[in-house]
């Protein structure tokens, strides 16, 4: 659904839905003429990464849970919101450096890196869920 200009959808907790939603988001940036790195990398990457944490991580891969979805794209920036129905985590505490040679084996924990490193900023708060905030601004 588009609310004022902005994308505000829920979808089922389920993996298989991430490829859709994260194409309805890169299709409003190229309409706002994002660069293309970004529509490539940074925006795809970063929002499968906060999907797939909302849905295995926050609703446990639990089949009656759902995810929102809140997608706001202007000339001048994007701004995702993923609320998933969890408790929440401490951002800080969670985004650990998977490069570092105690983290080099885990199969976890590079999602937020990710986000981090690709998005100009990443927040965490409580709405009516947990939700992840990702900005990024078009260069």
């Amino acid at each position: 659904m588009v609310v004022n200009g902005a994308l505000d959808i829920r979808v089922p907790s389920d993996v298989q839905q991430i490829e859709s939603i994260v194409a309805q988001v890169v299709r409003r940036c190229r309409e706002h003429r994002f660069d293309g790195r970004q529509l490539a990398l940074n925006v795809p990457v970063a929002l499968t990464e906060a999907l797939s944490n909302a849905i295995l991580r926050g609703n446990g891969d639990a089949a009656g849970k759902s995810v929102r979805v809140r997608a706001e794209v202007t000339d001048a920036w994007l701004v995702l919101e993923v609320e998933d129905e969890g408790a929440g985590f401490d951002l800080a505490a969670c985004t650990e450096d998977p490069t570092t040679p105690e983290n080099l084996g885990r199969e976890d924990g590079r999602g937020l890196f990710l986000m981090h490193a690709l998005m100009d900023r990443v927040e965490r708060f409580r709405g009516d869920g947990n939700v992840v905030r990702l900005t990024l601004h078009r260069r």
